[in-house]
C-alpha cells in the first residue's frame, strides 16, 4: 500500500470574512434547527469527515447509496446522509431555497440549497442499509417513529464548527489530525474505533494491531450518537484517558470523533473505513461484529460476526485503507498474560469476562478482577454508574383507564417512602395532565406527547438517584419503548403492565368515561375507539381482578428486589 496523502481534503467552510457575511444574510432566510443526530453529520459534512460529499445526498445519490453503496457518478459511499424533515417544514419550501440550518441554541451552522425533496421508502431504506425493516434495530426505529417523514437534499456552506465545550484539546478535524500526523513523522497510522470503556484486553489488541502494522496508533473513540444504553462519552473519554499512559510512549494518540453511529454492522465498517482514510489514516482495525446493534426481534444477531470484516475486505483497495482485523484476546491464567483465541496452549486456563457480565459486576457492586481491566477505568465506571441498589430507576405502569394503575402506583409510592434512602416522586397521568401538559387534547400526536414529558421528567429523576413512578395509559408500544431508551441511559426501567380487562375496566367506571365513549362523546378513546398495544415483554405483569392493591404493590417490591434495585 502506498504511503498516505497527507494533503489536506476539501472542507465545506467559508473563510472566516465571508461567513461574518453569510451569518447576517442566512438570519432572514427560512431556518431548520437540527436534531443532535443531524449536528454530528452537518458536522463531518462540512469539515471534511464525509468526503467527497458537499452536502446532504440528492434523491438520485440516496438510491444509489441505498441500493448499492454507491453515489449517483460510481463512488463508494455505504449510508444515506440526509436532512430529515416533517411534511409541514417541507411544504414551505421551493427546489433552489436557500434555507439556515441552525443547532439547538439557534446558532446558524451552514446554509444549504435544497435541490431535493422526496418522501424516501424507509422500508426499503431499512432492509438494505441495517438488513432487515426490524424495530429491534435501533436506527430502523430511529427511522420510523424519530426522522421526519420527507428528505432534503442539497450542498451546504459552512459558517462555523458546532461548539464543544467538553475535552476541546482532544477534537480534532480530519485536517488537524492529518497536520499532527505530518508534524510527527507518522506515515503509517491504524485507527481503533471504540464505543465502549477500553480494558486489558483492548489495549494488547490496538498495542499488537499497531505492532504488527509496524504503524502508530489512533485511539478514535466515537463521542456523537452511540448505541442507547451505551457508556456516556464524558466516563468513557475518562477512561481512555486513564490508559493512554499504558502504552509505549510517542506512539499512540487520541482523538474524539463527533460521529452519529447507526450500528449498521458491515455497511458501517466500511463508512468507518472511508471516514478513518479522511482523518489521515492507513490502516483500521475492523471488530468482531463491528458495530453491531445486538439481537433482532427472533432473538439473533442482527450480523454474523465475520460478516463486517467480509465486506470491508471486499473494498479495502477502493477505500485505500488496509484492515487489520480484530483478534479475540482472551487471558492465559498459567501464562498471567493476554493470547488471541486462536494461539492459546493447548490444556490452558483461559479467564474472560463478557461485557453483560461486566455490567452486572458493576450493577451489584463485585470485584472487577485487575486482570480484566486497569484499576483507573474501574474506578471511573464506579463513578458513574454505582450499584444498582444506590441508582435511580423508574416503575412505568401501562394498563387501560380504570385498570388500577394509579392506585397501585400510590400504593408503591408509600412502601418505597417507607423504606427510605431514595426520594420517591409519582408522575400520575391526570397529575402530569394538570400540571405539565394542560395545553394538549386526546389526539395520538398530544398523547404520545404527554407520554414524552412524563418519560423525560423520569429520565431526569432517575439520572439525578430518584425513583420516579409513572402511571399514564401509554397505549403506544413505539411511544413506551422511545421512554425506555429516554431512561436507560441513566438507570433501571421497570415496565409494569397492570393487565386488567376491558370488560371490568368498563364495568368499575367511576367516571362514566367508556359509557360517554361508547356514545361516541369521547373520541378516540383507548379500547373503545383507538387500539392499546398490549406490552410483549413487560418486567411484570399484574393481575388485578380479585387480588387487593396491597398484594400488587407487593409483587411490584419483590420484582424490584430481584432486579437488585431495592435491598430485600
Amino acid at each position: 500500500m502506498s504511503l498516505p496523502n497527507l494533503a489536506p481534503v476539501p472542507e465545506l467552510y467559508v473563510s472566516y470574512e465571508s461567513a461574518q457575511k453569510l451569518k447576517v444574510e442566512a438570519a432572514s432566510l427560512t431556518s431548520w434547527d437540527l436534531s443532535p443526530r443531524q449536528i454530528c453529520d452537518l458536522e463531518l459534512l462540512m469539515n471534511g469527515g464525509f468526503n467527497p460529499l458537499k452536502g446532504f445526498l440528492s434523491e438520485a445519490d440516496y438510491d444509489g447509496v441505498v441500493e448499492n453503496m454507491r453515489l449517483a457518478d460510481g463512488t463508494l459511499w455505504p449510508m444515506p446522509i440526509t436532512l430529515d424533515v416533517n411534511e409541514k417544514f417541507a411544504d414551505t419550501l421551493e427546489i433552489g431555497q436557500d434555507i439556515a440550518l441552525r443547532d439547538q441554541e439557534g446558532v446558524i451552522l451552514a446554509t444549504m440549497t435544497v435541490t431535493d425533496r422526496w418522501t424516501p421508502n424507509k422500508a426499503r431504506e431499512a432492509e438494505h442499509v441495517f438488513g432487515a425493516d426490524d424495530l429491534a434495530h435501533p436506527a430502523v426505529n430511529y427511522l420510523h417513529h424519530t426522522a421526519g417523514k420527507v428528505y432534503l437534499g442539497g450542498p451546504v456552506t459552512g459558517i462555523q464548527q458546532p461548539v464543544h465545550y467538553d475535552f476541546r484539546g482532544r477534537r480534532d478535524t480530519p485536517n488537524e489530525l492529518r497536520a499532527l500526523f505530518r508534524k510527527l513523522g507518522w506515515r503509517r497510522v491504524v485507527a481503533f474505533q471504540t464505543r465502549n470503556p477500553l480494558h486489558r484486553a483492548h489495549q494488547e489488541l490496538t498495542f499488537r494491531a499497531a505492532r504488527e502494522a509496524q504503524a502508530n496508533l489512533l485511539i478514535h473513540p466515537v463521542v456523537g450518537m452511540t448505541k442507547p444504553g451505551d457508556v456516556d462519552h464524558f466516563t468513557r473519554v475518562r477512561c481512555y484517558e486513564a490508559v493512554l499512559d499504558k502504552y509505549p510512549g510517542a506512539t499512540t494518540t487520541m482523538s474524539l470523533l463527533n460521529l452519529a453511529m447507526r450500528m449498521a454492522g458491515p455497511r458501517e465498517a466500511v463508512w468507518h473505513g472511508l471516514i478513518r482514510k479522511n482523518h489521515g489514516c492507513t490502516h483500521f482495525i475492523v471488530g468482531r461484529d463491528h458495530a453491531g446493534p445486538g439481537k433482532n426481534s427472533a432473538g439473533k444477531d442482527f450480523y454474523g460476526p465475520y460478516d463486517a470484516q467480509e465486506l470491508f475486505k471486499q473494498y479495502q483497495d477502493e477505500i485505500g485503507l488496509e484492515m487489520v482485523d480484530f483478534k479475540h484476546m482472551v487471558y492465559v491464567q498459567e501464562k498471567a498474560q493476554y493470547y488471541p483465541i486462536s494461539e492459546v496452549p493447548e490444556g490452558s486456563t483461559v479467564l474472560d469476562i463478557s461485557g453483560t457480565e461486566l455490567r452486572r459486576r458493576l450493577a451489584e457492586g463485585l470485584e472487577i478482577p485487575e486482570w480484566f481491566s486497569f484499576p483507573e477505568v474501574v474506578r471511573e465506571l464506579r463513578r458513574t454508574r454505582p450499584p444498582r441498589s444506590k441508582q435511580g430507576f423508574t416503575v412505568f405502569f401501562t394498563g387501560f383507564s380504570g385498570s388500577g394503575k394509579s392506585t397501585i402506583a400510590n400504593a408503591l409510592m408509600v412502601k418505597l417512602m417507607e423504606m427510605g434512602g431514595r426520594p420517591v416522586t409519582l408522575l400520575d397521568g391526570d397529575l402530569v395532565r394538570k400540571n405539565l401538559s394542560s395545553e394538549l387534547g386526546f389526539s395520538k400526536e398530544h398523547r404520545d406527547l404527554n407520554i414524552r414529558r412524563i418519560g423525560y421528567v423520569a429520565s431526569e429523576i432517575t439520572k439525578n438517584g430518584g425513583i420516579a413512578i409513572c402511571a399514564p395509559i401509554a397505549p403506544y408500544a413505539a411511544t413506551r419503548r422511545a421512554v425506555r431508551e429516554d431512561v436507560e441511559q441513566f438507570g433501571a426501567f421497570v415496565e409494569v403492565h397492570v393487565s386488567t380487562s376491558l370488560e371490568e375496566c368498563e364495568r368499575r367506571d367511576r367516571k362514566g368515561l367508556y359509557k360517554l365513549a361508547r356514545e361516541g362523546k369521547i373520541k378516540e378513546f383507548t379500547g373503545i375507539s383507538d387500539p392499546y398495544d398490549v406490552p410483549e415483554n413487560p418486567e411484570l405483569r399484574v393481575e388485578t381482578e380479585n387480588v387487593d392493591v396491597d398484594n400488587c404493590a407487593h409483587q411490584v417490591i419483590l420484582k424490584l428486589e430481584s432486579l437488585g434495585l431495592i435491598a430485600g
